[in-house]
């Protein structure tokens, strides 16, 4: 009808989270934020980061912590929500987000786990079929919206698992060569069923933090030896990405997180020397440019009623066992979130302000050994 055309173009204007209100108004609106076709086509515009999933875990049990919390990001009031997965049929682990769907699995210990993709905007999910996750692997997302099909919303999401190379067949092991490989398995919800990759990629090194950032058509795994695992999802190809800067080079051990911004995959720094972020140019050379600097100093005088005497407390952390005082956790559109102490800050790289989201209590008592930490946008692109 002419009055549902209007409707519907008005609606394109507004943000997700004014939709999902109004969907409760009346029956009508209700049917037009929900039609398949109004979500596919809202999936097209780029939406702004929500705010970001953070899931505890246990420093040395095997078991999984059933909570989420979601931190909104807003440089205004925020508050916590913990029934963000509560449509889910069981309690689950974020894997990773992109473009407003979310790869999640079963919390462990569980009779028949499973891997699930949802949407936490319109409540719908999907069951990945044929899939018994584990917790060794690292999982990514790819979800690009402009890749678009009438029907169906498509997605891949890729799994990759570490092993031992062969020892030669005259038993001699080179120590200068990778001894390890990282091998990566495909699920195409257009195929609806996994492949495994002929790709293979030798390294020793161990992904952490940040596991699966989508950007340019390639997932991204940071590793803990100075370098960035890369995986193209079309083509099959992997690769290492050497880091923009040595850690080496400094006193103190320094911290850093990969992450996404304009479509491009960048680089935070945390050390003695201030806040550094770089954006990644060249594949192939590893070519990175800087983007974004601040001095501890600076961040202090910027930001003086949440920081006080930086530097020196940057300064004491002696080894890599130790707690940073400033540890950078997640970075999408300009927005780097961070733990600083007790306190989780909101840093904007175009204004140069932090601000304080919550306190690091509130996240569990186990929030600080290696949390799960997901950017998140809304989408209603339909998985039903």
């Amino acid at each position: 009808m002419e009055n549902d055309d209007i409707c519907m173009d008005v609606f394109s204007r507004l943000p997700i989270e004014t939709l999902l209100g109004l969907k409760c108004v009346c029956k009508r609106w209700h049917g037009i934020v929900s039609d398949r076709s109004f979500g596919q086509d809202l999936s097209q515009r780029p939406e702004p980061l929500a705010g970001f999933f953070f899931q505890e875990r246990y420093q040395w049990a095997g078991e999984d912590i059933r909570t989420i919390s979601f931190i909104p990001a807003r440089m205004e009031d925020t508050q916590l929500k913990q029934t963000i997965f509560s449509f889910l049929p069981e309690d689950v682990v974020v894997l990773g987000s992109c473009n407003g769907l979310v790869c999640c699995r079963s919390v462990f210990p569980s009779p028949f786990p499973s891997i699930i993709v949802c949407n936490p905007s319109n409540k719908q999910w999907i069951r990945l079929q044929k899939t018994r996750p584990d917790k060794e692997s690292s999982y990514g997302l790819a979800f690009n919206p402009s890749q678009r099909d009438r029907d169906t919303t498509n997605f891949k999401v890729v799994r990759v698992s570490q092993a031992q190379t062969d020892m030669d067949y005259d038993g001699d092991d080179d120590d200068d060569d990778d001894d390890s490989y990282f091998s990566f398995e495909i699920y195409s919800s257009q195929a609806g069923a996994w492949k495994k990759s002929k790709e293979v990629c030798q390294c020793n090194d161990k992904l952490f933090k940040n596991k699966g950032v989508f950007a340019g058509g390639k997932l991204h795994w940071l590793t803990d030896e100075d370098r960035v695992l890369s995986f193209e999802v079309e083509n099959e190809l992997s690769w290492l990405i050497s880091s923009p800067f040595p850690t080496t080079h400094f006193t103190v051990i320094p911290e850093m997180c990969i992450g996404e911004s304009g479509g491009r995959l960048h680089y935070v720094m945390i050390s003695e020397d201030g806040l550094h972020v770089w954006a990644l140019e060249d594949y192939y050379d590893s070519n990175w440019s800087l983007v974004h600097t601040a001095t501890l100093e600076a961040l202090e005088e910027e930001n003086s009623q949440l920081l006080i005497n930086t530097r020196e407390r940057v300064s004491q952390r002696a080894s890599i066992d130790s707690m940073p005082w400033i540890d950078p956790l997640a970075f999408k559109d300009g927005l780097l979130l961070m733990r600083v102490s007790t306190k989780m800050m909101l840093y904007c790289i175009d204004t140069k302000k932090m601000k304080e989201l919550c306190k690091v209590s509130q996240l569990g008592r186990n929030c600080i050994f290696g949390p799960l930490v997901i950017p998140y946008s809304m989408s209603l692109a339909p998985l039903t």
